[in-house]
């Protein structure tokens, strides 16, 4: 007990030494408020502790009433900014590529080239987004993949009828792993190898435990078992990567054959670089829709008179299709589809994926009285939008009429819904910042 105590004394000692030397701590005043936590490990356990509600984690929520909505914090070993403020956050997205750069957090020791350098994430966002966009965006989902991910559901949902129970997120997990394999690697579902299957138990399980953990490299830890996983995953991938480069003629314009007809022509990306890729694009995927699908289960069985109204609607599609057509999904049915829309809309908006956007600082910033110095990290938090009270009416309540578009005379004045104005003027600067970028 008596070395524990002088090894934390210790440790204590030498972490004010560190921060005293630090120039950015030297004018603390300038910073926002807040507090660094324990040495090393900051503010990490309360971070972690698990929120069984739907509305903003209560560590944001008492910082907030106390600090203020610009805070700083210390988590996984890395001292942090935290802004709610709507404004601030507007002004640090125009300002990329000049004041603030992409940061990928924990992630960033993780998708690490074999050369030992970090990947360029501000150098080949642009081509990730335009690569991607080609392969799953709305001209792709329109042409092809309609048809596809109907027949994909279709076999999922005959297997599920011969199960006594299902575990949602495992199946859609595996369900979406493989429609992944399919479209990117042009893999078919009869011959996975158990290697690549692989990926999506054990992967995926164990790299989102050892991002919630402090990133320290030591055994029987969750973030050296992350690691461990991973090298483990980027030889698989690297291995179909270097069978592709001879085989490519017979696969076509998949995303992976793309990747490497790129990387021969235009030099954007290496090897490595790719495989991150696609182990990164795989991985949102499979995150974002097993969580997805969870909490529309949930919602489903909450509230009857949602699933009436779907119900509803596509017995409407049904019924309009012309009888002798037996043919998938067509994307005018796809977008007639409104209320489902709605039900999207209110389930994304309750999907907290990701607390917000990272970004690291080029410069010093000057935020009307705060000052936060360059390399620091700063955390846009956005969920807290979708919980204001202010744009929407009662926002822990699951409501996806709220997103009908509706029209009310005021003063001799059509009204429009306001959360899809307020919605419109967030896309407006989106894309007006994306122009200017």
């Amino acid at each position: 007990m008596g070395l524990c105590i002088v090894a934390v004394l210790v440790m204590y000692v030498f972490h004010w030494i560190i921060i005293l030397k630090d120039p950015k701590f030297r004018n603390r005043s300038s910073l926002p408020p807040g507090s660094l936590g324990i040495p090393f490990i900051g503010e990490t356990l309360q971070f972690m502790i698990p929120s069984y509600s739907l509305d903003i984690h209560p560590f944001i929520t008492k910082r907030i009433q106390r600090f203020g909505p610009i805070f700083r914090t210390s988590l996984f070993g890395q001292s942090i900014v935290i802004s709610t403020d709507s404004e601030f956050n507007s002004y640090l997205m125009q300002q990329e590529g000049k004041l603030v750069e992409l940061w990928a957090g924990p992630a960033t020791k993780i998708f690490r080239q074999s050369d030992g350098s970090g990947i360029p994430f501000s150098n080949i966002h642009k081509y990730i987004r335009s690569i991607t966009l080609n392969h799953i965006g709305a001209e792709c989902i329109r042409e092809k993949l309609i048809s596809q991910f109907e027949e994909m559901f279709i076999k999922t949902l005959h297997q599920w009828t011969t199960q006594t129970s299902i575990d949602v997120k495992q199946s859609l997990t595996k369900m979406n792993f493989r429609f992944f394999a399919k479209h990117y690697f042009g893999y078919d579902i009869e011959n996975l190898s158990s290697n690549l299957e692989r990926i999506s138990e054990e992967l995926f399980t164990d790299f989102t435990e050892g991002l919630k953990t402090i990133p320290l490299n030591i055994p029987r830890t969750n973030y050296h078992k992350c690691l461990k996983e991973w090298r483990k995953a980027f030889k698989i991938i690297k291995n179909i990567l270097e069978e592709r480069r001879n085989l490519s003629e017979k696969y076509g314009g998949d995303f992976l054959n793309q990747a490497i007809n790129d990387m021969e022509k235009d030099k954007i990306m290496n090897d490595d670089q790719i495989v991150y890729l696609v182990l990164g694009i795989w991985f949102a995927n499979s995150a974002s829709i097993s969580s997805m699908a969870q909490l529309i289960f949930k919602f489903l069985s909450e509230y009857p008179s949602v699933v009436e109204e779907l119900r509803v609607e596509h017995e409407q599609i049904l019924r309009s299709r012309d009888k002798s057509r037996t043919s998938s999904l067509t994307w005018n049915e796809y977008k007639s589809m409104k209320f489902t829309q709605h039900v999207m809309n209110e389930t994304l908006r309750f999907s907290i994926l990701l607390p917000g956007i990272l970004r690291k600082t080029l410069k010093d910033i000057h935020f009307k009285e705060y000052i936060i110095p360059a390399n620091w990290i700063i955390l846009a938090f956005t969920p807290n939008l979708h919980m204001n009270s202010e744009i929407y009416e009662d926002p822990l309540t699951f409501n996806p009429w709220r997103w009908k578009m509706w029209t009310k005379i005021k003063g001799g004045k059509v009204v429009r819904n306001p959360i899809l104005e307020f919605s419109d003027r967030i896309h407006i600067k989106i894309w007006e910042n994306r122009e200017k970028t």
